[in-house]
């Protein structure tokens, strides 16, 4: 039987895998995310400064989410990490998954920043 703790565990092996490839600059951040149970947290990151240029969470009091665990607050956030992307200039970033699967809340905040103008 695979355990929470073992799905994390190759999770963080595909993390460091792609971290290996993939380093955002000043001119294409790196788009992470973090997915947890309750909530979803975005940061656009600068690797050579070594800055968080901006961050979004569904912990955020701008969005006031019932709900933070569900595709909709993802959503919320991609939306809103890329309107505070546009305010300080960034247009194209590089998506980091951080080694979770392309699919639910994962593709849904990905779409909304699409949605909302930046470009992987």
């Amino acid at each position: 039987m695979i355990t929470k703790g073992d799905k994390n565990q190759a999770r963080l092996k595909r993390h460091l895998r792609v971290r290996k490839k993939i380093q955002g600059t000043t001119e294409r951040p790196r788009l992470n995310i973090f997915r947890s149970e309750k909530h979803m947290y975005a940061q656009l990151i600068d690797d050579v400064k070594g800055v968080t240029i901006v961050s979004a969470s569904t912990v955020d009091k701008e969005l006031k989410v019932e709900n933070g665990g569900n595709v909709e607050a993802a959503r919320q956030v991609g939306a809103l990490i890329a309107k505070r992307a546009k305010e300080k200039g960034v247009q194209q970033i590089v998506f980091d998954r951080s080694g979770y699967l392309y699919h639910g809340r994962v593709k849904a905040l990905a779409d909304a920043a699409r949605e909302e103008g930046l470009e992987f």
